[in-house]
Protein backbone atom coordinates (compact mmCIF):
# COMPACT_ATOMS: atom_id res chain seq x y z
CA UNK A 1 0.00 0.00 0.00
CA UNK A 2 2.88 2.28 0.92
CA UNK A 3 5.01 2.15 -2.55
CA UNK A 4 1.07 2.54 -4.37
CA UNK A 5 0.22 5.43 -2.53
CA UNK A 6 3.24 7.65 -3.25
CA UNK A 7 2.54 7.20 -6.79
CA UNK A 8 -1.33 7.58 -6.34
CA UNK A 9 -1.55 9.98 -3.66
CA UNK A 10 -5.75 9.57 -3.58
CA UNK A 11 -5.49 5.70 -3.13
CA UNK A 12 -6.23 5.94 0.67
CA UNK A 13 -8.83 8.21 0.19
CA UNK A 14 -10.65 6.51 -2.61
CA UNK A 15 -10.34 2.89 -1.07
CA UNK A 16 -11.55 4.64 1.96
CA UNK A 17 -14.91 5.95 -0.27
CA UNK A 18 -14.91 2.20 -2.08
CA UNK A 19 -15.19 -0.07 1.09
CA UNK A 20 -17.91 2.66 2.84
CA UNK A 21 -20.39 2.33 -0.65
CA UNK A 22 -19.67 -0.98 -2.90
CA UNK A 23 -18.12 -3.58 -0.16
CA UNK A 24 -20.80 -1.69 2.06
CA UNK A 25 -24.07 -2.50 -0.91
CA UNK A 26 -22.24 -5.67 -1.69
CA UNK A 27 -21.73 -7.20 1.42
CA UNK A 28 -24.58 -5.33 4.12
CA UNK A 29 -27.20 -5.03 1.77
CA UNK A 30 -26.64 -8.05 -0.69
CA UNK A 31 -26.86 -5.86 -3.67
CA UNK A 32 -25.27 -6.70 -6.95
CA UNK A 33 -22.08 -4.76 -7.67
CA UNK A 34 -20.24 -5.22 -10.58
CA UNK A 35 -16.80 -5.64 -10.38
CA UNK A 36 -16.64 -7.70 -7.64
CA UNK A 37 -15.71 -11.52 -7.68
CA UNK A 38 -14.72 -14.38 -5.79
CA UNK A 39 -11.71 -16.04 -6.30
CA UNK A 40 -12.57 -19.70 -6.63
CA UNK A 41 -10.05 -22.59 -6.49
CA UNK A 42 -8.11 -21.40 -3.41
CA UNK A 43 -8.98 -24.17 -1.44
CA UNK A 44 -9.37 -22.31 1.65
CA UNK A 45 -12.09 -21.67 4.05
CA UNK A 46 -12.22 -18.28 3.68
CA UNK A 47 -14.49 -16.40 0.81
CA UNK A 48 -11.60 -14.29 -1.05
CA UNK A 49 -13.01 -11.59 -3.58
CA UNK A 50 -11.60 -9.37 -5.97
CA UNK A 51 -12.34 -5.96 -7.01
CA UNK A 52 -11.58 -4.91 -10.60
CA UNK A 53 -13.51 -2.14 -10.57
CA UNK A 54 -12.02 0.64 -8.28
CA UNK A 55 -12.00 3.88 -9.16
CA UNK A 56 -8.65 5.99 -8.25
CA UNK A 57 -8.72 10.06 -8.66
CA UNK A 58 -4.92 9.86 -9.14
CA UNK A 59 -5.34 7.72 -12.30
CA UNK A 60 -7.15 10.67 -14.13
CA UNK A 61 -9.10 9.64 -17.67
CA UNK A 62 -9.30 5.74 -16.43
CA UNK A 63 -12.42 5.74 -14.17
CA UNK A 64 -13.58 2.42 -13.15
CA UNK A 65 -10.75 1.12 -15.36
CA UNK A 66 -7.44 2.17 -13.22
CA UNK A 67 -6.15 -1.21 -13.20
CA UNK A 68 -6.32 -1.12 -9.59
CA UNK A 69 -6.89 -4.39 -7.96
CA UNK A 70 -7.89 -5.16 -4.52
CA UNK A 71 -8.18 -8.31 -2.28
CA UNK A 72 -9.98 -8.75 0.97
CA UNK A 73 -11.85 -11.23 2.83
CA UNK A 74 -15.05 -10.61 4.41
CA UNK A 75 -15.94 -11.87 8.05
CA UNK A 76 -19.54 -11.59 8.20
CA UNK A 77 -19.47 -12.62 12.03
CA UNK A 78 -17.08 -9.80 13.13
CA UNK A 79 -18.80 -7.30 9.82
CA UNK A 80 -14.46 -6.96 9.17
CA UNK A 81 -12.76 -6.54 5.63
CA UNK A 82 -9.36 -7.76 5.71
CA UNK A 83 -7.01 -6.02 2.73
CA UNK A 84 -5.09 -9.13 1.55
CA UNK A 85 -3.58 -7.28 -1.73
CA UNK A 86 -3.58 -4.45 -3.21
CA UNK A 87 -1.43 -3.91 -6.75
CA UNK A 88 -1.63 -2.11 -9.99
CA UNK A 89 -2.34 -4.62 -13.11
CA UNK A 90 0.41 -2.97 -14.84
CA UNK A 91 2.97 -4.12 -12.30
CA UNK A 92 1.50 -7.77 -11.58
CA UNK A 93 -1.12 -9.33 -13.74
CA UNK A 94 -2.67 -11.55 -11.13
CA UNK A 95 -2.62 -11.83 -7.43
CA UNK A 96 -0.70 -14.11 -5.30
CA UNK A 97 -2.72 -17.06 -5.27
CA UNK A 98 0.28 -19.02 -3.22
CA UNK A 99 0.41 -16.43 -0.58
CA UNK A 100 -3.52 -16.41 0.19
CA UNK A 101 -3.40 -20.19 0.50
CA UNK A 102 -0.07 -20.10 2.95
CA UNK A 103 -2.26 -17.54 5.07
CA UNK A 104 -5.71 -18.91 5.45
CA UNK A 105 -4.88 -22.42 5.53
Amino acid sequence: MRKLHKRYRTLREDLGIFINTALYAYHKLREPVGGIVRIGGLRVKRQIFKVTSFACRSLKGKGKRSGIRVIYTYYEEEDEIELIEIYYKGDKENQNRDRIRRHYK
